[in-house]
């Protein structure tokens, strides 16, 4: 009757196990590191990189535990591991020095940051520390301000390339488009050329408003974007930045970034663990915009640093590709860009293929489609400065997909994958607020959290024990065996933990001795109504089931309620709150079952069992005790 099969006890024991090797990792600590990340977008982070941080730290006499090559794509990062915090700062000076030539302009970055020390076995099978929250851990938190007349601007000059584009290709001529602030005015001679130019436009773009004036002579036409239209390019200017952020903030070497939108136009950025404000600010504020322009082919190569540059044009001479002059006239940017892969071409050499989104597709054929033979721009743009990263020959009209070639090595081609995969910034932000969580704090916390949460286990577990006896002490191990099964979750599914998560832990601790309380009493009344042991044992397991059920699965809705609407710290105490109410299901039940079967189940005729005293009516203290034995 109360004897489970071999095969529960195996899962119990496995559950055990696996619940034990995945907690296990949160009890390695960290070490003193430094993170070498590009400094540049044309400075790569390979193999070489490695021994240039080893041959710099044997110069300056700063031993390294570890160093290697972490991370893929554009994470990829050089990890150095030191035994002592004096150490580590020393290294990131004697780095700095070292390996920059221009401190004002580095080619690497060394940020300060914290490593997990657990055994490379136990990440190769997912046993990972599970991340903590910034007020457990410290960190630095950021609101940004993204600059909304940036992003407008970037619109218009693309509604301004679009214009000229649409009315070359059906043959209206114009006598000058021109920008006039937020709006775009075109010329016309007469008023039936002007409106074969408005209706050729509006059939094209949906998000335009129009508006016909006269100057003299000269039929205008002011073409703007419409309010929704406005409203949705800021909407989505945001939104780019946020998937942006989110590829580019690895360089900081934090692991659990959070990074979300508040308000219409800002930014929160939340980064644990991260201590160096000043560097943490550098990196997000580095983050680059890409541009596709034409090469302006009236200006004669090699005099373009003194030829008259052309009104519509401009000059650059930053970069690989420069010095050239490249025409105001964006074609596209990042956000246009769907994929990038280094590749090579016909001739074998090093190329990008490129993939691009329909209207991406759309805006390239029209650019290029005249355009054979000449040269196109790929300039990226970072803290305010354009560096012009490529200028290949248009060998053919453009589509969706198409390739750059001429890239010169299979490096630089990787570089400007990479660089086109990752996006771009389509407006520049500005810091409105900084916070910084000292690590003291964070341990602070952690250490009251981690002593109510014992404590609370240790006057739970004693009440259970001193009321319910051998079973209550059953109750108690299975309570522990459900703190770790909701550890080793939290480890496994790489879940924040903040403080909300220790309250909610803390808050499953006591739903799940809820379970316990009510199995034991169902026990009890079995045997005040003069059950025997072993039956008593049983029907108040199942007796019990349903209320547990029923008490969780309420309780379990609610918590599904605060993770769907809620955000934030909310989010985190539902997720915690919802994990708990499952594995005290499981150890209040199963093995709890499991320990008392194991205990009781071998013994046949069964007389008494030490679950504390059952009172009876009309019995006297010492009867009852009696009755019980």
């Amino acid at each position: 009757m109360n004897r489970y099969p071999v095969w529960k006890y195996l899962l119990i024991a496995v559950a055990l196990l696996l619940g034990a090797l995945y907690t296990a990792p949160n009890y390695f600590g960290e070490s003193p590191a430094l993170q070498v990340t590009t400094g540049k977008s044309t400075v790569n982070i390979t193999s070489a990189t490695v021994g240039l941080v080893e041959d710099a730290l044997k110069r300056n006499g700063v031993p390294a535990t570890a160093v290697g090559l972490e991370g893929t794509g554009n994470s990829t990062s050089v990890r150095a591991r030191f035994a002592s915090t004096d150490a580590q700062f020393k290294a990131k000076l004697a780095l700095e020095r070292d390996l920059n030539r221009d401190r004002e302009n580095p080619d690497y970055i060394v940020t300060v940051n914290l490593v997990k020390n657990t055994p490379t076995w136990m990440e190769k099978i997912g046993a990972k520390p599970m991340n903590l929250g910034l007020d457990l851990r410290g960190g630095v938190h950021f609101l940004l301000q993204v600059d909304g007349k940036a992003v407008l601007d970037t619109k218009v000059k693309g509604v301004q390339a679009a214009v000229r584009s649409q009315l070359r290709d059906k043959n209206i001529r114009h006598a000058g488009i021109e920008r006039v602030g937020d709006s775009i005015e075109v010329r016309f001679r007469d008023a039936q050329t002007r409106a074969a130019g408005r209706s050729a436009l509006a059939s094209q773009y949906q998000d335009l408003a129009f508006a016909e004036t006269a100057d003299g002579t000269e039929m205008k036409l002011v073409v703007t974007l419409k309010p929704d239209a406005l409203k949705r390019t800021v909407e989505d200017g945001v939104k780019q930045n946020i998937a942006t952020l989110s590829k580019r903030i690895n360089e900081l070497g934090t692991t659990e970034p959070l990074i979300q939108q508040q308000g219409a136009d800002r930014i929160i950025v939340q980064l644990p663990g991260v201590q160096d404000v000043a560097r943490a600010k550098d990196i997000i504020g580095r983050t680059a915009t890409l541009e596709l322009r034409m090469v302006d082919s009236t200006v004669t190569p090699g005099t373009e640093l003194t030829a008259a540059i052309p009104l519509n044009s401009e000059l650059f001479t930053e970069g690989r590709g420069a010095p050239v002059v490249v025409s105001k006239d964006i074609i596209l940017t990042g956000d246009y860009i769907s994929s990038a892969v280094a590749s090579f071409d016909q001739n074998q050499q090093p190329a990008v293929s490129l993939d691009l989104n329909g209207d991406g597709g759309r805006r390239i054929r029209q650019a290029t489609r005249d355009n054979v033979g000449k040269r196109m721009a790929i300039l990226l743009k970072e803290k305010g400065k354009y560096s012009v990263l490529s200028a290949p020959t248009i060998q053919s009209e453009l589509g969706s997909t198409f390739q750059i070639t001429n890239m010169g090595t299979s490096e630089d081609a990787n570089e400007l994958a990479l660089l086109l995969r990752s996006g771009a910034l389509s407006a520049p932000m500005e810091f409105i607020e900084e916070r910084v969580i000292g690590p003291q704090l964070g341990a602070e916390n952690i250490s009251r959290g981690l002593h109510s949460t014992v404590w609370g286990f240790v006057a739970i577990a004693v009440f259970m024990i001193l009321y319910y006896h051998l079973v209550g002490f059953f109750s108690a191990l299975a309570l522990a065996a459900n703190v770790l099964f909701l550890l080793a979750l939290l480890s496994l599914m790489q879940i924040t933990l903040t403080l909300p998560g220790i309250a909610a832990i803390a808050l499953a601790l006591g739903m799940a001795i809820d379970a316990n309380v009510l199995i034991n009493e169902r026990i009890r009344e079995e045997l005040r109504a003069g059950a025997a042991p072993q039956v008593a044992i049983n029907a108040g397991f199942k007796h019990a089931w349903d209320t547990i059920f029923d008490s969780n699965v309420t309780t379990l809705i609610v918590g599904l309620a605060l993770l769907i609407f809620g955000s934030g710290a909310i989010r985190g105490f539902a997720v915690v709150h919802c994990l708990g109410i499952l594995t005290s299901m499981f150890s209040a039940v199963f093995v709890a079952r499991g320990l008392i079967n194991l205990w009781y189940g071998r013994k046949k005729k069964l007389s008494h069992i030490s679950i504390g005293t059952v009172w009876k009516e009309g019995f006297t203290p010492n009867q009852q005790q009696a009755t019980q034995e």
